[in-house]
């Protein structure tokens, strides 16, 4: 069941910073369709008072839910959530800042499935049954490559009021993963997922981001974008641009064939901040030396420059790898907000 917890139009204070927190859980008991019921009306109280708004996701026995509010009342929230006994094995699938709210209006469809939670504890939460027909449907166009219904698609969602977050983290990102999934499956080939990635990549450029009365556009901060050495796959590598633009950085990006051009290029500009991204479509786990030699390098390249390094891709979404793991400053698990978590971490680093 979804259940979508909604507000009324804020006026000016709407384009103020959101704090965001997605996180899937595991009932500990199998609820019933009014149990589901009674926890989504408390629930909307709740977060009415907070001025927090979200959506709340249950089938097969587990739980997938969205916050979105003021930084303090999330906090407030997660903190509850997490004494909440009715669950357990909690992750946090993803936490960021953005420029406006994603579910505080937004419709979608209403699904109840209720079953023996025992029998599906190892399965994740799934998305919503109408997300993944999109999903589905965004993967076909792009092994066909039918960039001109890519682009109708991609045109229609904004239409029906879907933020570009909302198409990259729900749709995009997604797609990117189970065109991986069709190549290892050999339901395709190479070139077919290279071509595929290649349309949901111009499918991502159509969407634009709208920059944010709250900006940092007179920051001047700079970020270097790049695929790690090597790496063929540049989704979502070049779809980061768009939002670091709008936010107001300036922006170069990189496509190093080796550690060495990479770290000559940070060399050469000393940038505020790097993201380093490994393939969104594929479990990328045998680059993870590679990675974590590359970022140790390139700190000894600018260590009189403070840069903050932050890692994507596959391996990150899914909580295979983290940046400690490969000595970074941050890991993204979605290409939401990361232009504001980013600038967070390059303030903090140089209050430090």
């Amino acid at each position: 069941m979804l259940v979508q917890e909604t507000r009324e139009p804020q006026g000016e204070g709407e384009s103020e910073w959101v704090a965001c927190l997605t996180y899937k859980s595991i009932a500990t008991a199998t609820p019933r369709a009014q149990d589901i019921d009674a926890l989504a009306e408390r629930a909307r109280a709740r977060n009415r008072s907070l001025d927090v708004t979200g959506m709340l996701l249950f089938e097969n026995g587990s739980f997938l839910q969205t916050l979105e509010g003021p930084p303090g009342a999330v906090a407030q929230l997660w903190s509850s959530i997490q004494r909440d006994q009715r669950h357990e094995h909690i992750e946090v699938l993803s936490e960021h800042m953005a420029a406006s709210r994603l579910f505080s209006d937004w419709d979608l469809l209403l699904e109840g499935r209720f079953g023996d939670a025992s029998a599906t504890r190892a399965r994740p939460a799934a998305a919503p049954p109408a997300v993944a027909e999109h999903v589905a449907r965004l993967v076909e166009l792009a092994l066909n490559a039918d960039d001109l219904a890519l682009n109708t698609m991609m045109a229609g969602f904004a239409e029906q009021g879907w933020t570009s977050d909302a198409i990259l983290t729900l749709l995009i990102e997604p797609a990117a993963r189970a065109l991986g999934d069709a190549w290892l499956d050999d339901q395709c080939s190479e070139l077919d997922l290279t071509i595929a990635l290649s349309m949901l990549q111009l499918a991502g450029h159509a969407v634009r981001y709208i920059p944010s009365a709250q900006s940092i556009r007179n920051s001047r901060y700079r970020v270097l974008l790049a695929t790690a050495p090597g790496e063929k796959h540049m989704l979502g590598t070049t779809l980061l641009a768009d939002q670091f633009l709008a936010g107001g950085w300036q922006v170069e990006m990189a496509f190093p064939e080796s550690e060495e051009a990479l770290t000559n290029q940070l060399n050469a500009q000393h940038p505020d901040a790097v993201d380093i991204g490994l393939s969104d479509a594929m479990p990328r786990q045998h680059a993870l030396d590679q990675l974590r030699s590359t970022i140790a390098h390139s700190r000894q390249i600018v260590s009189e420059y403070p840069t903050v390094v932050s890692v994507g891709g596959r391996l990150f979404a899914e909580a295979a790898a983290s940046a400690l793991s490969v000595g970074a400053d941050h890991a993204r698990k979605s290409l939401a907000g990361i232009s504001v978590r980013l600038a967070e971490l390059v303030r903090q680093s140089r209050k430090g």
